[in-house]
């Protein structure tokens, strides 16, 4: 939705504290929209949303065409404007909107809806702007775009880069501009975005609360200053926001004069090439944020720390391959990069020409007096009564960011202390095998869940199965259905020309049948019995798979582990498979194998996350040898568990981790109880001979 005009002044913002790279990637967006938006990812609490609510009051004001929904320009309008063709009229001068689209937002509030009704009967294209139109010539803001639907995401991306919005219904199109700048904010922690919807935002940057307490004192300090009195606070720094804002103006004039070198384009290809990201993409985000830099600073050339700034910012999240590969980018090799290809040429234009201003910026530079020289930096935090940050806080990128890495096959030998807080007989974590590509494992039945690739269900997106009448607002529209249902009534409706006379009532949705994520929650076994230390790496590598796979279909994960005394929900349901590939990593084993307290421990967690999403329906993946030696009557308590989970319908598999020449069967036990399924490890693998076309749904008929 459209945010509220309200009385109250925003955060400005150069009163916020740190957090350069942000800061800059905003600013460079703000310089050159052609630059292609900012993803912001950070742990929560960290004012990503705070730095780029205060981007609006920078905007300078646009001219729109009176009357027009869709903020046409006066001097160039959209020829394909809905509310077209605009005569010369009034033109009214606007403060540049800042739009947020809602996580929940349905397809139709992002792009517009059509009136199928009067299209079919009137033919007249009556449409309700979205909030793409809202945001032409503005900013849109994506607040944990990690949690919105892919098809939205694509929508919006789609129109990002085209600058052109399409909404289309059985034959009825519209078409309308759709520019804006595009900026999201997400916590890693509640899952990724797809490596190819990464490489769709043009800059990335990571943001952290500071761990300098002057730092923090100096965040607390302003924020309850403003709290307490917002106009006065943002009076305080009106000074520094109109200085910033004629910086933007002035790097925005001089953009068009910006030359970037072949010396330059050559550096840039060849650290594309260099970190082998993949397609062009890269290379000409590269080249706008770098020229972008340059008239940021107040310069018409390039020069080549342009060229590395533009690499932190826009390779980072390109580099990804799957989601256990670290973020971040290797700024040695960067270095050695820029110097190779650049030492014999130089990087600048031919001329090499002084900048306009005499501190590197034009008039002088920024509220600040100008940044540092060449990267471009945004004016720093020297606002009323506070002193600049030090020099350490003015360069972006100086400390390697650390991430989780993928976990990989251990060559050490395997310590036989036991952790600290650990039981005896304990053992320290091993390394994981490399992962493999896991056969798919469905919830049988028809879903109704959120959107993606695991078991069936009914979907806004998928093959039309069938007809019905709207409930609610009408999706995709049935056209036979609707003809069918109108056709019985001409006569009496008095139809008298060519058009089909329909009613409301005559209106059919398509039902569509396609696939839903699931919540996959893994209870893995990390007892003594499963100790050995080629057999926990193989069972690391089994769960690593499928959490990749799980990652790939769109699925929530959870992990319960048991062993010693008791199970432990190492972690709560989430869509970060990341976070569970880390703590896979650190799981020790040793001790008794309580496998009824880790099903029961499954029975709870399912029971809260079915109270807080019950069309998300679970996948219970229990990982173990069937073994139950933990606490009183082991066997009959773990029996009596895992016919609670059936009896509640939970779909489950169980990975039988049993190895030698003598098996006891013990997993496959288990299975009958859960009225699931057991496949080995071997089986689990897509390419095993073993594991043809063999699903959930059949295994649990045959039980």
């Amino acid at each position: 939705m459209t945010t509220a005009h309200n009385t109250t002044p925003q955060y400005p913002f150069t009163a916020v504290v740190g957090m350069d790279d942000l800061r800059l990637a905003l600013l460079l967006n703000a310089v050159s929209p052609a630059v292609g938006g900012v993803l912001v990812r950070g742990e929560k609490g960290t004012a990503k949303s705070t730095a780029v609510r205060a981007l609006s009051a920078l905007m300078p004001a646009v001219d729109v065409v009176g009357g027009c929904r869709f903020a046409c320009a006066p001097d160039a309008p959209d020829p394909g404007c809905p509310d077209g063709p605009h005569e010369t009229g009034a033109v009214e001068e606007r403060p540049t909107r800042m739009v947020e689209l809602p996580v929940g937002a349905s397809e139709d509030r992002l792009v517009g809806a059509l009136d199928i009704e009067r299209a079919l009967s009137e033919g007249v294209k009556a449409f309700e702007p979205g909030l793409l139109a809202d945001a032409h010539r503005g900013i849109l803001y994506v607040d944990e775009v990690n949690l919105l639907h892919d098809h939205l995401v694509d929508l919006l991306l789609d129109a990002a880069a085209m600058g052109a919005s399409y909404v289309e219904r059985e034959g009825v199109s519209v078409r309308h501009a759709a520019r804006f700048l595009l900026v999201g904010t997400m916590n890693p922690e509640e899952g990724e975005l797809r490596p190819q919807l990464l490489d769709r935002f043009g800059l990335t940057v990571e943001v952290a609360a500071s761990r300098e307490p002057d730092e923090r004192v100096t965040v607390v300090r302003r924020r309850l200053a403003y709290d307490a009195d917002p106009a006065g606070f943002a009076a305080d720094w009106a000074a520094e926001e109109d200085a910033l804002r004629g910086r933007i103006a002035a790097a925005r004039e001089l953009l068009p004069r910006v030359t970037l070198g072949d010396a330059a384009l050559r550096q840039i290809a060849a650290t594309c090439a260099a970190f082998e990201v993949d397609g062009m993409r890269a290379d000409i985000v590269m080249a706008r944020t770098a020229t972008a830099l340059a008239a940021w600073a107040g310069r018409t050339d390039v020069l080549e720390e342009d060229v590395r700034q533009a690499a932190l910012l826009a390779l980072p999240h390109r580099r990804r391959r799957n989601p256990f590969d670290a973020p971040g980018l290797d700024e040695d090799k960067l270095d050695r990069t820029l110097e190779e290809f650049g030492a014999d040429e130089g990087t600048g234009g031919d001329d090499d020409p002084e900048p306009d201003g005499p501190d590197g910026g034009p008039d002088g530079g920024g509220p600040e007096g100008g940044g540092p020289e060449g990267g471009g930096q945004p004016p720093q935090d020297g606002g009323p009564e506070e002193a600049p940050l030090p020099p350490e806080a003015e360069l972006p990128h100086q400390q390697e960011r650390e991430a989780p890495q993928t976990p990989q096959a251990s060559e050490k030998p395997e310590p036989e202390s036991a952790p600290q807080g650990g039981a005896a007989g304990e053992k320290a974590a091993v390394g994981a095998t490399e992962p493999f590509r896991t056969r798919r494992l469905d919830v049988p039945g028809l879903g109704e869940g959120a959107d993606g690739r695991r078991s069936r269900a009914r979907t806004a997106h998928g093959r039309t199965t069938g007809a019905r009448r709207p409930q609610g607002a009408l999706g995709k529209l049935h056209l036979t259905a609707t003809v069918q249902a109108a056709a019985p009534h001409q006569r009496s409706r008095g139809r008298s020309g060519r058009g089909l006379v329909v009613r409301r009532d005559d209106l059919r949705e398509a039902v569509r049948e396609g696939r839903e994520g699931n919540l996959v929650l893994f209870v893995v076994d990390a007892s003594g019995s499963m100790a050995a230390r080629k057999r926990m790496s193989a069972v690391k590598g089994a769960v690593l798979s499928l959490l990749l796979d799980a990652y790939q279909r769109r699925d929530k994960i959870g992990l319960i582990t048991f062993r010693g005394t008791g199970a432990e929900l190492a972690l709560p349901p989430t869509s970060s498979v990341e976070a569970g590939a880390a703590r896979l990593e650190q799981l020790p084993t040793g001790g008794r194998t309580p496998l009824s307290e880790g099903l029961l421990r499954a029975h709870e967690v399912l029971r809260v996350e079915r109270m807080r999403d019950a069309s998300r329906r679970p996948l219970l993946v229990v990982v173990t040898d069937g073994r139950a030696t933990g606490g009183p009557e082991p066997v009959v308590r773990a029996a009596r568990a895992a016919r609670l989970l059936a009896g509640e319908g939970t779909a489950s598999v169980v990975v039988d981790c049993e190895a030698g020449p003598v098996r006891l069967g013990l997993a496959g036990e288990l299975a009958r109880e859960l009225q699931g399924t057991a496949i080995t490890l071997d089986e689990l693998r897509a390419d095993s001979v073993s594991a043809l076309v063999r699903t959930v749904q059949g295994n649990r008929k045959a039980a």
